[in-house]
């Protein structure tokens, strides 16, 4: 492997830490995102820890761009070996208030975004016999109330992350799918819902994470370098999952009433 690796989303949060990461064991960066500054930032640090590479403003809904993201590291990296499908976006809201607009955003992006991601590089990962990770989310597994949308276009990743684990094995392609529970990062600046109760609510339970974006790095850095397909760096997360796999209508009886007393909260917010 010739330490070559491709982030999108890597203008901050976890894709910046996943991009210092990898710095700092010298690989060759090709980082994009839609906000430049952040580029930009991000690529200094990238520096500073000890990685080189270069960054390409890339909006993840067009496959041209994400082709012309391709093409630029064929020709100034020479190919590529790892490919981190992380832009998102957040959102929120039940499902009778989620416009169909809401729902398109979100599928275009956290869906469509990491398959258009995986399509326009696997040329060059089967010349590399490289590795896909794609970053989803616990929602992808755990389905909350209040953010149908984001569950489901999470929950495409998963799916189409054990599509490929399947398909690509006799490539020699790996395939990993990260799913993190909420941890401190500024997908809030993404976050589109009806009411800003549910902007504050969220945000509560991203302050709440003892867990940074920089250790979920070091977490999937690990887990990648022994193999795992499904990384989950939350330990509640590993717990629920479990819990789900064994007693899945435990589960939905908790979110229920999960649902119930966000449902009071917003009402009594109205009032």
């Amino acid at each position: 492997m010739q330490n070559r690796i491709m982030i999108t989303g890597a203008g901050s949060g976890l894709g910046r830490e996943i991009a210092l990461r990898w710095a700092r064991d010298g690989w060759q960066l090709a980082m994009s995102d839609v906000n430049d500054a952040g580029l930009q930032e991000t690529l200094k640090l990238v520096r500073e820890a000890g990685g080189e590479g270069f960054v390409q403003r890339c909006d993840v809904r067009d496959y041209s761009q994400l082709t012309a993201f391709a093409q630029a590291c064929e020709q100034k990296l020479g190919g590529i070996d790892i490919i981190v499908n992380n832009a998102g976006v957040a959102s929120g809201g039940f499902f009778d208030e989620l416009s169909l607009e809401d729902w398109d955003w979100q599928i275009a992006i956290n869906l469509m975004g990491v398959v258009k991601g995986c399509k326009a590089f696997l040329p060059l990962l089967e010349k590399s016999k490289g590795k896909i990770i794609n970053i989803a989310s616990m929602a992808a597994l755990m389905q909350g109330p209040a953010m149908s949308n984001y569950n489901v276009a999470k929950a495409g990743v998963v799916a189409l992350s054990e599509s490929l684990l399947v398909e690509l094995r006799q490539q020699e392609i790996g395939v990993h799918v990260v799913c993190p529970s909420f941890f401190q990062t500024n997908l809030l600046d993404s976050f589109r819902g009806p009411t800003p109760a549910m902007k504050a609510q969220v945000g509560k339970l991203l302050e709440s994470s003892p867990i940074s974006a920089s250790d979920i790095a070091e977490y999937i850095h690990d887990q990648v370098a022994r193999g795992e397909f499904m990384i989950l760096p939350h330990e509640q997360g590993r717990m629920a999952w479990q819990l789900k796999q064994k007693n899945p209508q435990m589960l939905y009886d908790e979110m229920a009433n999960m649902a119930d007393k966000m449902r009071a909260k917003a009402k009594s917010g109205k009032d």
